[in-house]
């Protein structure tokens, strides 16, 4: 089975730099256009299922890329972002100004550290996890595309390949991103990370290619 983990498009915040969380926010232009060259990196993907997180950002994204296939596009509150708390809408200035202490522990990337009003790493694993093997379930020979966000999608590929989530912080996802998961009976592998390139060639290289 594979599973390919798409990070959704830019929103308006992303390029203010402020903290989403469970915030619902559009794609801006540029996302939007990023949704577009995902969809058609894509296309010719035999994909037997499209799973996004609900928050409107992913859900735009996947809608998206589902436009090139036969299927619905399915969501899964267990695939939203870290709910962020107190931190949502804050840039990182605001954030070091009111929450200065709890970012000198935060960037120690302890798991077990919640936000300010909101989820833990740990706690956000808890609930991405037991989703991916719901899905890896109900699909264990086809191709299957998730529409999530940056630190659900690194806590996904960090219980997958076993790593603790004390390393959390040294994965970085861009938007609109392409990560690819295979499950086998040789057990998990990371085939394709933070990959963007149909972000900027003009030619589309599919995922299929990506191993």
């Amino acid at each position: 089975m594979r599973l390919i983990l798409v990070r959704h498009g830019e929103t308006r915040w992303n390029q203010e730099n402020r903290v989403l969380g469970h915030t619902e926010i559009e794609l801006n232009k540029k996302g939007r256009e990023q949704a577009e060259r995902l969809a058609l990196a894509l296309k010719d993907e035999k994909v037997a299922a499209i799973y996004s997180s609900p928050l409107r950002r992913a859900r735009e994204t996947a809608e998206e890329i589902a436009r090139f296939h036969q299927v619905k596009v399915v969501t899964d509150d267990d695939l939203k972002e870290l709910d962020a708390g107190e931190l949502n809408g804050l840039t990182f200035q605001e954030t070091m100004e009111r929450y200065g202490e709890f970012l000198k522990e935060w960037i120690k990337d302890i798991p077990s550290l919640s936000m300010p009003g909101g989820e833990s790493m740990a706690e956000l694993q808890e609930r991405t996890w037991p989703a991916v093997e719901r899905i890896v379930r109900d699909h264990p020979d086809g191709v299957v595309i998730l529409v999530s966000h940056s630190f659900a999608i690194v806590s996904i590929i960090s219980r997958a390949l076993g790593m603790s989530l004390s390393n959390f912080g040294r994965l970085r996802l861009s938007v609109a991103s392409i990560s690819i998961l295979n499950f086998g009976a040789q057990g998990i592998s990371l085939v394709l990370f933070n990959d963007t390139c149909h972000l900027k060639c003009d030619v589309m290289i599919h995922a299929t290619q990506w191993e």
